[in-house]
């Protein structure tokens, strides 16, 4: 076996990002020479090419005859870029707001809807981001709606209402699996819209009308089934003293007449004047003659 040969593990390890040989080799060493000396001839009109500044939310991905230099990006502040050798590709670490448009969407129970949403990341390691993935915010982005469409197509209409945060937080776990070899962090996701058919908003719109009514008309139902309850107790005291009816039937009456002053008239029963004239007579025999 021949010993300069690498394995194909060491080779694996070496594609990783991060990892890099210290050696840059014969022409890597003079080129690099040859970079450092016409930047000490040119001095100092050289400082202010080689020199770039880097912001506080900017990181810096140097190449070095095309090695990353580092496992970790430059910044911020001031770093050193040697000319003709070294480039370098400045990448925005802020949080990244990616609006997903309206995906067409056929769900489990076969109801076609719209719905969008918004993703919210950032990028936390800059070489990654950089050597991973050649556009990293456009395959975020459609990444991004391929799980969207997936996970909401394994839904029902009615899961995906009532269930939105549930979604969204699955969704954000997707994400965050599968951007996380691209240096991203899925912060949030929000699903920011459900747009269904006129028709079937209508016919949601009946059935939820319909269930309305018959919850009102069972409660009604009860309702007079307790006042039924009332009124036959109401009646058991009542039997037991007719008087007593009459007394709640001027009771009655008199309260008529208190909220609304007008002249009443109305009919008398004749065993109310029965029994006026029983108590009358029994009262009248009931007193001795002093005569």
């Amino acid at each position: 076996m021949d010993p300069g040969a690498s394995s194909p593990e060491k080779q694996d390890k070496e594609n990783l990002v991060g990892i890099k040989s210290k050696r840059l080799g014969v022409c890597g060493w003079v080129l690099f020479s040859l970079s450092l000396l016409l930047m000490i001839i040119t001095f100092p009109v050289s400082i202010w090419i080689c020199l770039k500044v880097i912001k506080e939310y900017e990181r810096a991905v140097v190449f070095r005859l095309g090695r990353i230099q580092a496992d970790k990006a430059k910044g911020p502040g001031l770093i050193l870029i040697l000319p003709c050798i070294d480039v370098f590709v400045k990448v925005d670490l802020r949080t990244v707001t990616c609006n997903i448009p309206p995906q067409e969407i056929l769900t489990r129970d076969s109801v076609t809807t719209q719905v969008d949403g918004v993703v919210y990341y950032r990028i936390y390691s800059a070489v990654s981001a950089v050597a991973n993935v050649n556009d990293v915010h456009q395959a975020t982005f459609l990444l991004a709606q391929t799980t969207l469409r997936n996970v909401l197509g394994t839904q029902t209409l009615s899961q995906i209402l009532a269930g939105r945060e549930e979604i969204a937080h699955s969704i954000q776990t997707l994400l965050d699996d599968a951007t996380e070899l691209w240096g991203i962090r899925v912060a949030r996701v929000e699903i920011k819209d459900v747009r269904i058919p006129i028709q079937l908003q209508r016919s949601m719109a009946a059935e939820a009308e319909a269930t309305r009514e018959a919850r009102a008309r069972v409660l009604a139902a009860e309702g007079e089934m307790n006042a039924s309850k009332s009124l036959k107790s109401a009646s058991m005291v009542l039997a037991e003293s007719p008087i007593a009816l009459q007394l709640r039937y001027l009771q009655t009456l008199t309260t008529v007449a208190t909220e609304k002053n007008s002249t009443i008239v109305f009919p008398l029963p004749m065993n109310i004047l029965e029994g006026i004239g029983g108590i009358s007579y029994d009262n009248h025999k009931k007193v001795p003659n002093r005569a």
